[in-house]
């Protein structure tokens, strides 16, 4: 699978349900993973890929020596409940290089369904309330950025703009 990098118009586009728990599910799940651990990334969204599902995977133990054993896939997810708050640095397979500081609540909980359509809850403090917040903005065609303020969102831009040409150049585009 390809990530989509900012400004792409499918990471502007809110995703649509799952409907179906099947093969085709799982099989783009398994990919999701495998592409996000290639990039090194904690987390990828279906937006991410091309694809306007709302999926999430998560794992952050990407690139550690536990990678895989602690593997969250959120199936229509939707955060039920936050409490307290975080500033710390993000980034963004979809906006490699650019890290920001982004304020987002401290504790998460999330309602999702499981690849075979089950609901759960889960909760996550810290890194894990701020992948839950990224991924699910995400879904919803919200990019870490545009929880900069307005100037700080720009020169964000600015500075991404040439950091974008330097990541094609390096992976052969142009």
């Amino acid at each position: 699978m390809e990530i989509l990098l900012y400004p792409h118009e499918i990471l502007l586009k809110k995703a649509e349900k799952v409907t179906e728990f099947n093969e085709e599910l799982k099989n783009i799940v398994n990919q999701m993973f495998e592409t996000m651990y290639k990039r090194g990334g904690l987390g990828l969204a279906g937006n991410q890929v091309g694809i306007l599902k709302r999926i999430v995977v998560m794992d952050l133990n990407s690139g550690k020596e536990n990678q895989g054993k602690e593997q969250i896939i959120l199936i229509n997810p939707e955060i039920v409940e936050m409490e307290g708050e975080q500033i710390n640095q993000e980034g963004c397979l979809s906006l490699p290089g650019l890290y920001k500081k982004v304020k987002r609540a401290a504790y998460v909980k999330v309602k999702a369904q499981n690849l075979e359509g089950e609901e759960f809850t889960i909760e996550g403090e810290n890194l894990l309330a701020r992948a839950f917040q990224h991924e699910i903005d995400h879904l919803n065609g919200i990019v870490f950025i545009d929880r900069l303020s307005p100037i700080q969102k720009r020169l964000a831009l600015q500075r991404y703009k040439k950091l974008k040409r330097d990541f094609e150049r390096k992976i052969g585009k142009r």
